[in-house]
């Protein structure tokens, strides 16, 4: 029996090319371009690990906060548990932030900015601005607040313009941008807020909310990020910042 050795080479070369080309294969959701490398852009989530993050006030991770299939997780375990908010291990002050979310059904979460890590704030909304996280079509405890759904400045400033999140267990594309105290939100594409923290027309809107009890709440401008654990489940994706 003759033995085609050419043939064999190029199975051999065939199957060594698709074994490598999986073991390199890159996260599509969790990874930058070379010009988004070039631009400045960097990942907050590797999709694979929890580095770069810990509990805030804490120096441990609690077992809410998990790493599945790419996604960064805020799963349910019941309250009596270990629960903390999740923050960055870097302080931010100018920046462009980009995150994809979803949440479960009737669900509610958020991003916060401009987060101090004290033992005298017992938690990140002490401090920081929330980027509101919620499913709106079925949720009930925020129905009619138009600073309290999805894309608002949590409990501070009503939605600027009209957009819903996709439902429950779809993901949403946000961003949140800070340049010299100026924030600005987007939802899928939306402008949802836009304001000067510390203007008069921002310190009103505090006093005037729930918050005003905090007196540190949306004071500075410059701090860590946070993602809430609100209890209900939520994960995140495709994070990433560029400082400004």
């Amino acid at each position: 029996m003759k033995i085609d050795y050419r043939k064999i080479s190029i199975y051999f070369f065939a199957a060594a090319f698709i074994l490598v080309s999986s073991c390199t294969q890159k996260d599509p959701h969790n990874s930058l371009t070379e010009s988004e490398k070039n631009e400045g852009w960097q990942l907050l989530f590797d999709g694979k690990t929890l580095n770069g993050w810990h509990a805030y006030n804490q120096k441990h991770l609690p077992p809410v906060w998990k790493v599945e299939n790419g996604e960064l997780k805020c799963v349910q375990i019941p309250s009596n548990l270990d629960h903390a908010d999740l923050v960055t291990d870097s302080v931010y002050e100018n920046f462009d932030l980009r995150f994809e979310w979803t949440i479960q059904k009737a669900g509610n979460s958020g991003v916060m900015i401009n987060v101090q890590e004290d033992p005298k704030y017992a938690a990140t909304f002490f401090t920081g601005p929330e980027f509101q996280m919620l499913d709106n079509a079925n949720d009930q405890v925020h129905k009619g607040k138009a600073a309290e759904i999805a894309g608002a400045v949590y409990a501070v400033l009503p939605v600027k313009n009209e957009v819903q999140p996709k439902p429950f267990g779809e993901w949403n594309e946000s961003r949140i941008v800070q340049n010299n105290g100026k924030i600005t939100f987007w939802l899928n594409g939306v402008e949802t807020a836009d304001i000067l923290i510390n203007s008069d027309e921002w310190n009103e809107l505090v006093n005037k909310s729930s918050l005003h009890t905090y007196p540190d709440f949306g004071k500075l401008t410059k701090g860590r990020i946070a993602l809430q654990d609100h209890i209900d489940e939520a994960a995140f994706r495709n994070m990433k910042i560029k400082k400004l």
